[in-house]
């Protein structure tokens, strides 16, 4: 069974005053808009509607929490990057999402969604510099691998790794892996669930030859 199969929808906020009292341990996901963030969502719960899904890009304009239960939520947060978003809402959630990146302290990790075919957005960057000072994990899934041959996509993991290596890894003591995901044909699944699943459940046994190997 797909070790988040029980998500099930907990809270909505659009303040950070509206965000559920820190209890237990949070993994949040962040991504560019259209970069394919709710479908790794989905997938990963082996749900198709766990967290909704647009051709039209920005639609995700809450921070959408989902437990797991025990007090472990996943945490769909908005998409960023979207032109058409107002002016006064991008600042606004330029302001929440970094302090909610940068300050609080049930998060445990952050899982960073990228368009394998456009990675390492100046956007994606800034999410990399509010979170990654905090000392905590991130896990890159560069998603819409599908999309490319597999030399291609090859060639663009070893040049993300390379640079978050040489960009942020000092902060995160070589916690700072990447990967290659493909919703569409469920590749890179159980890879993503062993780096996810020792973030939200610390305690239980992870094999941790079968994660996947730091940017180090």
């Amino acid at each position: 069974m797909p070790l988040f199969q029980n998500a099930v929808f907990h809270i909505s906020a659009h303040h950070l005053r509206d965000l559920p009292t820190p209890l237990g341990i949070e993994v949040a996901f962040a991504g560019r808009s259209n970069a394919g963030k709710s479908s790794a969502l989905n997938t990963l719960a082996n749900h198709n509607r766990l967290a909704y899904v647009s051709k039209q890009p920005g639609r995700t304009q809450l921070i959408n929490f989902f437990s797991l239960g025990n007090e472990r939520f996943l945490v769909d947060l908005p998409g960023y990057g979207y032109a058409k978003v107002p002016e006064a809402l991008r600042k606004h959630w330029q302001m929440t999402l970094s302090t909610y990146l940068s300050q609080r302290p049930t998060l445990n990790g952050l899982v960073l969604v990228m368009d394998c075919r456009h990675p390492l957005t100046p956007l994606d960057r800034q999410m990399l510099d509010w979170f990654c000072p905090s000392g905590r994990p991130v896990h890159v899934l560069l998603t819409k691998s599908d999309k490319l041959s597999r030399s291609a996509s090859g060639i663009v993991l070893q040049q993300v790794k390379k640079e978050l290596l040489e960009t942020w890894g000092h902060y995160s003591n070589g916690n700072c892996t990447i990967q290659l995901f493909s919703s569409l044909k469920k590749q890179g699944v159980e890879e993503a669930e062993k780096v996810i699943g020792a973030w939200l459940f610390p305690e239980s046994a992870m094999d941790e030859e079968q994660i996947p190997h730091p940017v180090a």
